[in-house]
């Protein structure tokens, strides 16, 4: 069974901005990115088929025995095995969206749009398909508990040695090795609590479940982390958190509050950032959708930040409810920038200028440094492609 996970082409428009740099399987949702849930659960190694920009960072492996399965698709036992049972050429729908076919056809991505199936089914079971990036925190916390049954199965978790940390309802937190918790207040009673390898929780944290951390992050001392939250690797995150999702190597290392949010990689929110996640008026909150090029109603009442990769925010920024911030914007300075900020953005609630690119890749290049990572001609061509194509969304340039 060869799987490859394929980029619906509207569902990609609609993932903006976080599918500029990814393929919609490399999103993290609950504790594993979407393409690692179909490994682990399915036991067989999976590729992408994305666009041709992303495709020599995520490339394609092509057999005789190919599943192509919507990238934007959590797996389940039952999904999985509905797709199992697909013959050549049949196809499994999800609603209006194709969720998977099989082809012993290397089909590319261009040719999505006018795929010819024999046959369709139409799969009746309860699905996660990720369709707007709000989708992303809503469901974290099931995709939580899901990841975790399905990485603990069998294993033992490490002991928490510290005399000091108090844990309620131990036998739902389970600990990688080499991970360090002092004087810090776990509750898992409402969900498990995933803490990853190496990753470390400072003196006076507190954190309720469901929780996931990924390896090698930092939740710092003092930190108020509610339930339905996940720390992607290599994270830096303090002061008050809820129901957000980074995806890794991101920091939020201060005080300030964070709710109902979604932050790429490489992002940066400078001390005391506050995002709004509820309008004073209660009223469901306006996102910007990138395929409508306006603000569309999410449905929820409760929405925050929406950043994607690269992107900083200074010092005591203040950020409306449900704001969208593109690829490498960098805001800041006093008031509320606008609710949608695009990529390449450098300014705040003033105005804007372009991020010119070569200053954007020169930043890049040094926050990558920092860990000790290249930032190699792959990330740059990506980088730049975004900077091209998001450019109709920077008004401030046909002025």
């Amino acid at each position: 069974m060869n799987i490859i996970l394929f980029d619906d082409p509207i569902l990609r428009l609609q993932l903006l901005p976080f599918t500029y740099t990814r393929p919609l399987a490399d999103i993290r949702l609950g504790i594993l990115k979407v393409n690692e849930k179909w490994q682990k659960l399915t036991g067989h190694k999976v590729s992408f088929l994305t666009e041709d920009y992303l495709s020599a960072k995520f490339p394609s492996h092509f057999t005789s025995d190919n599943f192509y399965i919507n990238g934007a698709l959590c797996p389940a036992e039952q999904l999985v095995q509905a797709i199992i049972n697909l013959g050549e050429g049949e196809g499994l729908m999800v609603g209006n969206h194709l969720a998977a076919f099989c082809s012993s056809a290397q089909i590319r991505y261009g040719e999505l749009t006018s795929l010819k199936l024999e046959k369709k089914v139409v799969f009746e079971g309860e699905v996660h398909l990720i369709d707007r990036p709000w989708r992303i925190f809503q469901w974290n916390g099931v995709q939580i508990r899901s990841d975790f049954d399905l990485i603990t199965a069998g294993r033992i978790s490490e002991d928490i040695a510290d005399p000091f940390t108090r844990v309620y309802n131990r036998e739902n937190v389970f600990i990688e090795p080499g991970a360090s918790i002092k004087s810090a207040i776990i509750n898992a009673e409402s969900g498990p609590v995933y803490i990853g390898k190496n990753a470390q929780i400072m003196e006076g944290a507190m954190i309720r479940g469901p929780f996931a951390m990924g390896e090698h992050s930092i939740i710092g001392m003092g930190a108020a982390i509610r339930e339905n939250t996940t720390v992607g690797p290599y994270c830096k995150v303090a002061g008050e958190v809820s129901n957000a999702v980074f995806f890794g190597n991101s920091n939020k290392g201060h005080d300030g509050y964070l709710g109902n949010a979604v932050l790429g990689e490489w992002c940066n929110l400078g001390a005391d950032t506050n995002a709004s996640n509820l309008k004073n008026n209660y009223a469901n909150v306006k996102v910007w959708s990138f395929p409508d090029e306006a603000f569309v109603d999410s449905g929820l009442q409760f929405c925050g930040l929406l950043m994607g990769d690269h992107s900083k925010c200074g010092i005591n920024t203040m950020f409306n409810t449900g704001t969208v911030v593109g690829v490498s914007a960098n805001i800041f300075g006093g008031g509320f920038p606008k609710s949608f900020v695009p990529s390449f953005a450098w300014g705040g609630s003033e105005g804007f200028a372009t991020y010119r690119i070569e200053q954007a890749l020169d930043t890049a290049s040094r926050v990558l440094e920092r860990r000790k990572m290249p930032l190699d001609e792959t990330e740059r061509a990506i980088l730049m492609e975004v900077f091209e194509r998001s450019a109709k969304f920077r008004s401030w340039e046909e002025e």
